[in-house]
């Protein structure tokens, strides 16, 4: 153990926000929320591979959530050795080639641990154990999963078989099982040969670039061309768009997993769920005698295996006599659903598409890298914005075609400009924005700056921007 290289913990965290809808969006899927604690699932999985025996992380993600993965994993300490940033996505498979050819330029052999960032695992320390119980195997060749033992018949996950003993707590994987039926999942349930398939996967660089040359040879091609395209951009680097789109779609364990010889599966009986369901996230919660799991100003009475979660600090949400329901609140959506039906939230959220409600797609709280806004009204001609700008940050040099604008600064201080003029505007203070003048706000102190926004004009939308400068080149 001691000879092997550190491994490098590659943090999948893409993903379209539908299945734990309204917390979760596209704007802001569920690995970036906080779902069991203080802390995002996506800042659970970054310190749950670090430390020793992990080198810095290589994070792959989209273009509107690369801000927000440096911002989250500075949070926690923790400095990535890359950010990779997915024009669009296609499925694991040509992330998993793309990291893997990454890695492979400065060290052919190194481990790498493909890591969906959106999982839960309340037992860190033997999550840890698990994978350095594989390394020796990976370091040899191997593709290492990682097979969970199974608490019930479940239907909603993929399931491994496991065979001989190849290493010390390692084992030949014989196959991989689709979603099985009822009856299905009760056999696999009943023999302990049979596993969780988890997602996750740990190799040599070399040997999963080998598996996608025999397996996925296409797919390897296509990535390839477009990393060897990528170009730096503010400590990112971005694959190339038009090369990315010819990359075919396509999950790791069709592509390769299922059809290479050479994988193997370490037993993990520490708990995991990937919270693909409201009702995994109350199964996962801590619930009170009843089987009631509460948050923030949530409040139940005679209610029985419930989850009611109120995610406003202006919403009190109480549930009366209620059994096996979900109730989550937020500002401006709310969801009420049967426990049981709770996996049938991405087809309300379909819905809500078919109707351009922005609530399918968009948080109140929009997040931008140099802060965050929300809309506390919007009316015709007229939209008031609370809007958040970290120490350090500026919004880009821009000025409107359609609005003016009035900033009122109620905490910190803004560096304000308006055409030729610059100057500071503190708490209590306020500056007018006129119709076409070119503008930018900054923060030059070390607290956060928060100033109310009133828009007044014929067009409020957020594309009615004309930008100059912008230090974060947003394009």
């Amino acid at each position: 153990m001691t000879n092997l290289p550190p491994i490098t913990p590659v943090l999948l965290c893409g993903g379209s926000g539908t299945r734990l809808w309204p917390l979760s969006r596209k704007s802001y899927p569920k690995q970036f929320a906080q779902f069991l604690g203080e802390e995002s699932l996506f800042q659970e999985a970054a310190k749950r591979v670090s430390g020793e025996g992990f080198a810095a992380p290589l994070a792959v993600t989209g273009d509107g959530f690369r801000f927000i993965v440096a911002e989250q994993l500075d949070h926690c300490g923790i400095r990535p050795a890359g950010i990779l940033i997915e024009p669009e996505g296609r499925n694991t498979a040509p992330a998993a080639a793309a990291a893997a050819l990454h890695l492979a330029e400065t060290d052919p052999g190194a481990l790498m641990l493909l890591v969906p960032a959106d999982h839960a695992i309340p037992d860190p320390d033997a999550f840890r154990d698990a994978v350095m119980t594989g390394a020796p195997a990976a370091a040899q060749g191997q593709i290492v999963t990682f097979g969970i033992q199974p608490t019930r018949a479940e239907t909603g996950y993929g399931w491994l078989e496991a065979g001989q003993d190849t290493h010390p707590g390692v084992n030949a994987l014989e196959r991989f099982i689709e979603k099985p039926d009822p009856a299905t999942a009760e056999t696999l349930f009943a023999d302990d040969r049979y596993l969780w398939n988890a997602g996750l996967f740990l190799t040599r660089a070399d040997t999963l670039i080998a598996a996608f040359e025999a397996h996925a040879p296409d797919i390897l091609k296509d990535t390839r061309a477009a990393m060897d395209a990528a170009e730096p951009d503010l400590g990112f680097l971005r694959i190339d768009p038009a090369l990315w789109g010819q990359v075919r779609s396509e999950s790791i364990d069709y592509a390769v997993m299922e059809q290479a010889a050479n994988v193997s599966v370490v037993r993990f009986a520490g708990g995991w769920s990937d919270l693909g369901s409201w009702e995994a996230v109350w199964q996962e919660s801590p619930q009170d005698g009843d089987g009631n799991a509460l948050a923030g100003l949530s409040t139940a009475i005679d209610c029985e295996n419930t989850l009611l979660r109120s995610e406003s600090d202006e919403i009190e949400l109480v549930g009366i006599g209620l059994k096996n329901v979900v109730a989550v609140a937020m500002r401006d959506a709310v969801l009420v659903a049967d426990m049981s039906d709770s996996q049938s939230v991405r087809r309300a959220v379909d819905m809500l598409k078919e109707r351009d409600a922005k609530q399918a797609v968009q948080l109140p709280v929009d997040y931008r890298p140099w802060g965050w806004f929300e809309t506390l009204i919007l009316k015709d001609r007229f939209q008031v914005k609370r809007i958040h700008v970290h120490p350090g940050a500026a919004l880009s040099l821009q000025s409107h075609v359609h609005r003016s604008e009035h900033w009122i600064v109620v905490a910190g201080t803004a560096k304000v400009t308006v055409d030729d003029e610059v100057r500071l505007v503190s708490e209590n203070q306020s500056v007018y924005i006129p119709l076409g003048a070119v503008h930018r706000m900054d923060n030059p102190g070390k607290v956060p700056m928060v100033l109310i926004e009133v828009q007044t004009g014929t067009y409020l939308g957020e594309d009615d921007i004309i930008r100059y400068e912008d230090i974060y080149s947003r394009r």
